[in-house]
């Protein structure tokens, strides 16, 4: 059997009437596609997830191929199994066993031999052992082993099952929650000079680690600091303040900028540390803006809070700073927002707690379903603007990257969209879908990136 694939996502493929829908309710446990005799049902993609053995998998059941008389096979299966290709690891094959081999078995057989894809044969309506040899048929197929299964008696699903499951990883599980944690969370502390970035890292570390000073740009280089809490490993850097290009006189400060901005990119997660007596400023924003630009998870810490308004219960304090972040830093509003004194402690370790609700963030988010049912009802409520020639962006299918990635313990919000034409669709509507989604699960402190997958163009002739 094939090799431990890249993620747990797998496709249901073959011609009409195979038994696609009825596999599909089978591995799901419930019945969600409709079934019936007559050819090209299933219209739409449907997801489920599959937790009859081991741990739970995403099956897609793809339709379509075929279901008008008036589409051309070709036409069909560049849509559906070009999607089913790409956004699964590994694709189940259906094909009838009392129909045997027929000409556009051998068309779709040949298109998915030509993917870089695992792809298993499963001979769908094997309901007695007598029948298990009208399997062999389809052993010119060059497919492999033949996993010959019975859909409506689930006869074979277990088996089918357990195989599927033992073969893919196990995202979220307890080996690759320690895979991602082999090496430590790199959070790197970044703002404008003399806003208390050092200070914040000695409070945290409760030690004199770095200097301290009221000289604004003390830390000329980006200074990795370790530390452990609550059972996880971090690293700390702390880097130089960053000024306006227009104010750094000496070369010194030149250089610094630059590590300090390569401390952003080797960081898995930007804690933007501002100025509470002074709120957002234009180069807070420049910085903030830096931190969207290379993709990175963050955080706002709004440090000597207790010079901010001493006089007022906290209550209100802490409502009137979170909405000074929220208008001078409109344009990263899901970072969450830590109000902390570095200098009397307090709320320092609040960082953690961000960290964590961060980290934790992308990994209990939209299902495929969901999120494809919520997206649909975007395009809907508001169709995307025609380009040119009155064509409009179509969505066919869209899925979270969620592959565990032992070089990024605070993973991002990577949305694959499998679409007919990217550049059909203005950054203006990408905004407002990314509003739906997060109106739908606000992915904390986490971008939303969008990842575009072009159908191939149909080929003349």
């Amino acid at each position: 059997m094939p090799a431990r694939l890249h993620n747990r996502t797998v496709a249901i493929v073959g011609r009409p009437n195979v038994g696609k829908s009825a596999l599909f309710n089978a591995l799901a446990g419930r019945r969600i596609s409709i079934v019936h005799d007559q050819p090209g049902v299933t219209r739409d993609r449907i997801t489920a997830e599959c937790k009859l053995a081991g741990a739970p998998f995403t099956i897609i059941d793809t339709g379509g191929i075929g279901a008008n008389p008036d589409d051309t096979f070709g036409s069909a299966i560049e849509q559906e199994a070009d999607i089913a290709v790409t956004a699964a690891e590994l694709i189940l094959f259906v094909v009838d066993a009392h129909e045997g081999l027929t000409p556009v078995d051998r068309e779709l057989a040949s298109y998915l031999r030509r993917a870089d894809k695992d792809v298993w044969l499963v001979v769908n309506k094997v309901d007695e052992d007598k029948h298990r040899a009208l399997a062999d048929e389809f052993a010119e197929l060059g497919f492999g082993d033949l996993l010959a299964v019975s859909a409506a008696h689930k006869r074979g699903i277990g088996d089918l099952a357990k195989t599927v499951a033992d073969a893919l990883p196990e995202p979220g599980g307890d080996a690759d929650a320690a895979e991602l944690l082999k090496r430590p969370i790199r959070i790197a502390l970044v703002g404008r000079p003399n806003v208390g970035k050092s200070s914040l890292v000695n409070a945290l570390l409760e030690d004199e680690r770095t200097i301290v000073s009221d000289v604004a740009g003390t830390t000329r280089d980006a200074v990795d600091v370790p530390f452990s809490h609550g059972g996880l490993d971090y690293v700390f850097i702390d880097t130089a303040g960053l000024r306006s290009r227009n104010k750094q006189d000496t070369s010194v400060e030149i250089f610094s900028g630059m590590r300090s901005k390569a401390g952003i990119r080797r960081a898995d997660l930007c804690a933007l540390v501002i100025d509470a007596s002074q709120g957002p400023t234009g180069q807070d924003r420049k910085i903030a803006g830096m931190i969207a630009d290379a993709g990175k998870p963050c955080l706002v810490i709004v440090n000597k809070f207790d010079l901010y308004h001493p006089d007022a219960p906290k209550s209100e304090r802490l409502a009137a700073v979170a909405e000074e972040v929220a208008d001078g830093l409109f344009f990263i509003p899901y970072a969450p927002v830590v109000a902390a004194s570095a200098k009397t402690g307090e709320s320092v370790r609040r960082l953690f707690f961000a960290v964590e609700q961060i980290r934790k963030a992308s990994w209990d988010g939209l299902g495929t379903g969901a999120l494809n049912r919520l997206l649909q009802e975007a395009l809907v409520r508001n169709p995307p603007p025609a380009g040119k020639g009155g064509r409009r962006f179509k969505l066919l299918y869209a899925t979270m990257a969620q592959v565990p990635d032992p070089d990024r313990p605070v993973p991002v919000a990577d949305f694959i969209l499998f679409c007919n034409k990217a550049s059909l669709l203005p950054q203006s509507y990408e905004r407002y879908l990314e509003a739906r989604i997060r109106a739908a699960c606000p992915y904390t402190g986490i971008p939303v990136r969008f990842v575009f997958r072009e159908r191939a163009p149909k080929k003349k002739g």
